[in-house]
């Protein structure tokens, strides 16, 4: 590969998707949006004809910069959850975590199944409807916390009882991308050998490649938990001592990697599930926030916006199969409504009123960076123009979210549960 391909196309990207990302920061969006409509922007150059820009050579470069971009997010994503938010809304947040999981996910298993045939044909479908589903599991909440903030509502029960569930909508989403391709992994190589190293070594011994990938998937997560746990108090002895020091984000980078590393070769478990673990394993770290803030300035300086405008670039509307369209339209739609009636209604039952019902329901149905992450990693397996309609549900929510709660919200009568341990009446926030 010609590296000199690719730097015309990065100094494109970055000056492109920097300056959208700060319009879309301006209007109350996530720099994501930006980010992916400079890759939108920037793929039309491929319409002109004999352009040099966005060559096959520079995709496969761009392509790489991605990946490392991808672990990074996920890393990043991993150090941002705060296990002890949970605590404050306990067996709430867990209840509708489950529901914006299950409901979802049912509903893009069900959608998938009934385009491709019907139940009839789902032992030949059903890794591919597992993987559709999976996609709209995830949750992201940062338009909805910026909003709540706005309102005053982000430290009420129902602001928090949304964070909460966000922090748990991660965890789980994150297992169940690990399993489905961990069955990707079976039904494509029965015949054939595993790239992981512990995977071949269980097959050599008799072991089917599907009961060997599932092994694996559980001893990494008891290993690495119990390993990543002493490393935990290592990094918290290193934050004691050397307080703010540069080589604390540098060994917990070296943490990352080392842990994805880990997970794709040596047990067969996705490379962002390991960066994941590493971020949730450093996030009680009481040095998180200083090493959440060097990782993001060293990702969002070129590999976050290389990712998220490369699968901007990699989007051709134009390939698009019109019998594709339809299924693509319903992904949408029960993409929003499985998070909106599943985390609503879970929530009108754990005693929130209607409208508070509704704002978690509206504000757990965001979706951004984990949903394409999804996307991109089982792309082997579904069909790649889900990626356009990924887009648009993220678009769509990212617009619709801020709207719909500030219009439920308009009253400011909720009490702020953590200012100056005081019961506080919100007033409105100008």
């Amino acid at each position: 590969m010609d590296y000199v391909s690719v730097l015309l196309p990065v100094a494109l990207i970055l000056v492109v998707c920097k300056l959208l990302a700060i319009g879309c920061k301006k209007i109350g969006l996530p720099q994501v949006i930006g980010f992916l409509c400079g890759g939108l922007l920037l793929g039309l150059i491929k319409l002109i004809p004999n352009q040099f820009i966005f060559t096959e050579t520079s995709s496969e470069g761009l392509g790489f910069i991605a990946k490392f971009g991808v672990i990074l997010i996920m890393f990043s994503a991993g150090l941002g959850t705060d296990l002890r938010q949970i605590k404050t809304t306990g067996i709430k947040s867990i209840l509708i975590t489950l529901a914006g999981v299950i409901v979802p996910m049912g509903l893009g298993f069900l959608l998938t199944v009934l385009f491709n045939g019907g139940f009839n044909n789902i032992q030949d479908n059903y890794l591919e409807a597992l993987s559709y589903g999976c996609i709209l599991t995830a949750t992201s909440v940062s338009v909805t916390v910026a909003t709540l903030k706005e309102l005053g509502k982000l430290n009420t029960p129902m602001g928090t009882c949304i964070v909460s569930a966000a922090i748990l909508d991660d965890i789980i989403g994150v297992v169940v991308l690990s399993i489905v391709l961990g069955l990707d992994v079976s039904a494509g190589l029965e015949e054939a050998s595993s790239n992981a190293l512990l995977v071949n070594l269980f097959s050599s011994w008799g072991m089917s490649l599907s009961l060997a990938s599932f092994i694996c998937i559980i001893l990494y997560f008891v290993i690495f938990v119990g390993i990543g746990l002493l490393f935990s108090k290592l990094f918290k002895y290193l934050a004691r001592k050397y307080d703010h020091h540069r080589r604390i984000p540098i060994y917990s980078l070296a943490f990352c990697f080392a842990y994805a590393w880990c997970a794709e070769l040596v047990f067969g478990v996705a490379d962002i599930t390991g960066a994941f673990l590493a971020g949730l394993l450093l996030s009680t770290n009481m040095d998180r926030g200083y090493i959440d803030t060097k990782a993001d300035t060293f990702s969002n300086i070129l590999f976050t916006p290389v990712f998220f405008a490369n699968i901007g670039i990699g989007i051709e509307f134009g390939s698009i199969k019109p019998e594709f369209i339809w299924f693509g339209i319903l992904f949408i739609v029960v993409g929003i409504l499985g998070k909106f009636l599943g985390c609503g209604l879970v929530a009108k039952g754990c005693g929130f009123n209607l409208k508070q019902s509704a704002s978690i329901g509206v504000g757990m149905m965001v979706r951004a960076e984990v949903a394409l992450v999804c996307a991109d990693k089982l792309k082997d397996v579904i069909n790649p123009q889900i990626t356009t309609f990924v887009v648009i549900l993220i678009l769509i929510t990212s617009l619709l979210a801020p709207i719909f709660l500030k219009l439920l919200n308009k009253d400011r009568t909720d009490i702020d549960l953590h200012k100056d341990d005081e019961l506080v009446i919100e007033s409105p926030k100008k």
